[in-house]
């Protein structure tokens, strides 16, 4: 259910973004939204259908880019994704690691006419 607030919040930026742009009309929104981020796509795409009429918005293709996990080593900073729940750093072997990506939910960009 979060996501009709995450939505709103996606359309109040692009519209502010749009308008200090002075475009018609926005195309397409470049959401970036790591595999962690409790974000599901449809419902997204979902409430989008149903807030952007009447918006600069309207009518503009949602564009989904889902991002991995990553992690990086405490102990040497080498940085990769997990397998299967293992988080032991390949490079040294030590088991500190700290989550460098996967929760982000981000505007990347967007396109207007």
């Amino acid at each position: 259910m979060h996501e009709l607030a995450v939505t709103e919040s996606i359309i109040s930026v692009v519209e502010r973004h749009a308008r200090e742009a002075q475009a018609q009309r926005v195309l397409r929104i470049h959401l970036r939204i790591g595999e962690l981020a409790s974000i599901v796509d449809d419902s997204v795409q979902f409430y989008f259908d149903q807030l952007s009429p009447g918006t600069l918005a309207e009518g503009a293709q949602l564009v989904f880019e889902r991002l991995p996990i990553s992690l990086r080593c405490r102990a040497c900073g080498h940085c990769w994704q997990p397998s299967a729940g293992d988080w032991t750093c390949p490079a040294c072997g030590a088991s500190k690691a700290a989550l460098a990506g996967g929760n982000e939910f981000q505007i990347d960009h967007i396109e207007v006419e």
